[in-house]
């Protein structure tokens, strides 16, 4: 039997497929839509593993960006020191987190290849950081709204709620290269109409 949440994060997807991206030429509600829609992203970091130690480490996490049905732009994780790429952010806090939506079915119903300009995707550069107060709270509820077995998760792992203080945005859309976006355009932009 389907779960309500899991019934919310069908009817989410059906609402994305339904009402498509944003056009490509509104760069930063494309972005905000990107990072609405997609649940998991790929965070790097710069590895202080001995064998790759200095050298970029990507790292699938899963993601919120706030409630089903709003989001708030900001990409929250939940985070255990225990976690590789953690411990690289304890030493330097410099991320980049893609998202694409080739996890969604947007790219897979109009056979779009995860790498095609077409399949959306965004890169956020910026530190992540432990968030606290109502701001955990809220960044607790959310993540745990789209991924309810996070709740389970073993306590003694000391899981954390983190966000991505976003200082860069690229976005790729369409044909024709990559572009930029200012922070302070993307959180003013709203991903639907």
């Amino acid at each position: 039997m389907l779960s309500l949440r899991g019934l919310l994060l069908l009817l989410l997807a059906g609402a994305t497929a339904a009402f498509g991206v944003p056009p490509s030429n509104e760069t930063a509600r494309v972005a905000r839509f990107v990072a609405h829609a997609c649940d998991w992203g790929a965070l790097a970091t710069l590895s202080t593993q001995p064998q790759v130690q200095g050298q970029p480490f990507a790292n699938v996490f899963s993601i919120s960006d706030g409630e089903l049905s709003k989001g708030t732009g900001v990409p929250y994780m939940y985070l255990t020191p225990l976690e590789i790429s953690v411990k690289d952010l304890q030493v330097n806090g410099n991320a980049s987190l893609t998202l694409s939506l080739a996890q969604t079915s947007y790219c897979k119903d109009k056979h779009y290849d995860p790498q095609s300009p077409l399949c959306a995707h965004v890169i956020f550069c910026g530190v992540v950081e432990k968030v606290t107060g109502a701001e955990e709270e809220f960044g607790r509820k959310v993540l745990f709204n789209r991924h309810p077995e996070m709740e389970d998760w073993p306590a003694e792992h000391d899981w954390f709620v983190a966000k991505l203080n976003i200082a860069n945005i690229w976005v790729l859309s369409h044909f024709g290269g990559i572009e930029s976006v200012s922070p302070e355009d993307y959180f003013k932009a709203t991903p639907q109409n």
